[in-house]
């Protein structure tokens, strides 16, 4: 295959794994992004392409089409860039990164003959340092033609391809939510939760990230049953009840999820689900 690529949406995504593709000995042709002073910007932090602020034919000089754009603007892009290619796309591969939406979205493209599918890395991006991808999962679907391009990249960028069900992909993208941009709300509310308490940020940090180091370890190692801690486990609703309560001078939302994920824990965790919810259920009406 013509090792060449053009990325349309020069943001967190789009910028990491253009610039390491350009490590592998890609080419990259184009870079589109919101305006020209981004796509300049992201030309020099990717270390190759020709800078765009609008969609141009030049894109469709590259063999694979990388649409790194935000879920929302995915289907206007894709029939924007239909209308650009004005004919023929066949032979050429179109891959989008939404980790919730599948290829259909591609659906004017395909129709002029593209093979299109979705490329979705499990990792998260800050925008401001590479992550790690080696061995990240890359979940792909689409046209056989592009399943082969996606799991070509996920390989070379050291990851491990996964073809999933397109009526999947919002289910296993709220997977990912739940365990990273969920998991970091909870890591915030518990040091909000320290801090009030006395501690300093670096202190409550200090304290809360080796816990959930082990944590993870320990569910890495030994399976959730095994690395379950706490008052739950230990079947200790009394503790429930009074951390309940302790959090009522908090916003409500801090109650509410701990509530709520106290229930979640019992019907993930427990050996007898139904009985633990019902016993947390009663600690918590006697939280007052």
């Amino acid at each position: 295959m013509n090792r060449t690529i053009s990325i349309i949406g020069a943001g967190r995504v789009g910028r990491t794994l253009g610039r390491r593709l350009r490590q592998l000995r890609w080419t990259i042709e184009a870079v589109v992004a919101r305006s020209k002073t981004h796509a300049r910007e992201a030309v020099r932090w990717i270390g190759a392409g020709k800078p765009f602020a609008r969609l141009e034919r030049d894109l469709f000089s590259a063999n694979v089409l990388l649409l790194t754009v935000g879920d929302s603007a995915l289907a206007a892009v894709a029939e924007d860039l239909a209308h650009t290619a004005d004919g023929n796309l066949k032979g050429k591969v179109v891959l989008h990164t939404s980790g919730a939406l599948d290829s259909r979205v591609l659906r004017p493209l395909a129709r002029l003959g593209a093979a299109t599918g979705s490329l979705h890395p499990m990792q998260t991006f800050t925008g401001k340092e590479s992550p790690n991808l080696t061995g990240i999962v890359f979940a792909i679907e689409g046209a056989p033609a592009a399943r082969r391009v996606a799991a070509q990249i996920a390989h070379e960028l050291g990851g491990e391809p996964i073809v999933i069900d397109p009526k999947e992909k919002a289910a296993y993208h709220a997977a990912g939510t739940l365990a990273a941009g969920h998991a970091l709300a909870l890591m915030e509310t518990a040091t909000q939760i320290l801090i009030r308490a006395g501690f300093t940020r670096k202190g409550a940090l200090k304290a809360l990230l080796p816990l959930t180091r082990q944590m993870l370890d320990n569910f890495e190692a030994a399976g959730p049953r095994a690395a379950w801690t706490g008052p739950l486990a230990r079947k200790d609703y009394a503790t429930v009840s009074a951390h309940a309560k302790a959090l009522r001078i908090y916003p409500r939302e801090f109650r509410d999820a701990y509530e709520a994920l106290s229930l979640l824990s019992a019907r993930v965790l427990a050996g007898y689900p139904e009985t633990a919810i019902a016993n947390i259920r009663r600690a918590l009406r006697n939280r007052e």
